[in-house]
């Protein structure tokens, strides 16, 4: 799976998902540390990959323009703060996300749950513990 991820979140994640046999980058790997959420979410889309961030303002850009890709993963507050701990958290959770992520959806992990839902329709919340 391919993955970029957001300057709102280390560089590490990106590593860590690299080393588990994944494609991710890191916004400031391409030059784009300073980048609009617009242009992330329209680089995501070009390179057919998913948006991992802690920056909750992906999902509404995504409703806005009526848009169900690029998947987005979002990491709420009180959730992981290690870029290990993010790493090992997506790399469980990925089998099971695949197809949701591969449809177009938003993923929001928190502390006690993870919401997994299609980009334009209501959440179902799933634990992530």
């Amino acid at each position: 799976m391919k993955f970029l991820i957001d300057q709102a979140l280390s560089p590490a994640v990106a590593t860590e998902l690299n080393h588990a046999g994944h494609d991710a980058v890191h916004v400031r790997e391409l030059g784009m540390h300073a980048a609009s959420d617009e242009e992330i979410v329209d680089r995501a889309a070009r390179d057919d990959r998913v948006v991992v961030s802690a920056d909750t303002d992906f999902g509404t850009l995504l409703a806005t323009r009526k848009q169900t890709s690029p998947s987005i993963i979002l990491f709420r507050h009180g959730s992981q703060h290690r870029p290990a701990d993010q790493a090992a958290l997506l790399k469980a959770n990925l089998p099971q996300l695949a197809g949701a992520l591969q449809a177009g959806s938003i993923i929001v992990i928190q502390p006690d749950r993870r919401a997994c839902g299609e980009a334009m329709s209501p959440a179902t919340m799933i634990s992530s513990q």
